[in-house]
């Protein structure tokens, strides 16, 4: 007998081999094995996706409420991610009547989690310029030198542009 009490190290073995997903162990109708985990995208990754797509679409559609609201929710379940707060700030900077102080609470919230963040920092600068302080904006123009390398990232041109047209407005 193969399975005996005399031949333990084969018992082990036949019961490892048992229980090892493998190709040619799977019948043909048994369901595949999962993917390792590398290659699967957990729930809440999706999620993520969903919400930072439906956030962006209520964006640009200029649908501040939806955008808000999207990204309130997406907040709660990864309030570390910078580019959540970045849009938040963004979304609630945008409206018709905008909410400077939760647009400076969430820019400085996604520079706390990724201070180089390109896009937190142009639109934090654009913030302060609503506030009638071109000189934090400045500051903000000189930290997207220094995470480009140079002046031709797309936000360093953006925020350039924004503080020449505030001097300009406010001579």
């Amino acid at each position: 007998m193969l399975f005996s009490h005399k031949n333990p190290l084969l018992a082990v073995a036949a019961a490892m081999a048992l229980t090892l997903p493998g190709g040619a162990a799977w019948a043909a109708d048994t369901p595949e094995p999962p993917a390792p985990a590398a290659v699967r995208q957990p729930a809440a990754k999706v999620v993520h996706k969903e919400r930072i797509t439906l956030a962006r679409e209520a964006i640009q559609a200029k649908d501040w409420k939806a955008a808000i609201a999207v990204l309130l929710d997406a907040v709660q379940v990864h309030p570390g991610n910078p580019e959540l707060h970045n849009l938040l700030g963004y979304a609630y900077r945008k409206q018709a009547t905008p909410d400077l102080p939760r647009s400076f609470e969430n820019y400085r919230l996604a520079l706390k989690f990724d201070p180089e963040h390109r896009g937190a920092n142009e639109y934090i600068g654009e913030a302060y310029l609503m506030d009638k302080n071109p000189a934090k904006a400045e500051e903000h123009l000189a930290k997207l030198k220094s995470i480009c390398g140079n002046t031709t990232c797309e936000e360093y041109q953006d925020l350039a542009r924004a503080i020449a047209e505030y001097k300009v407005k406010n001579r």
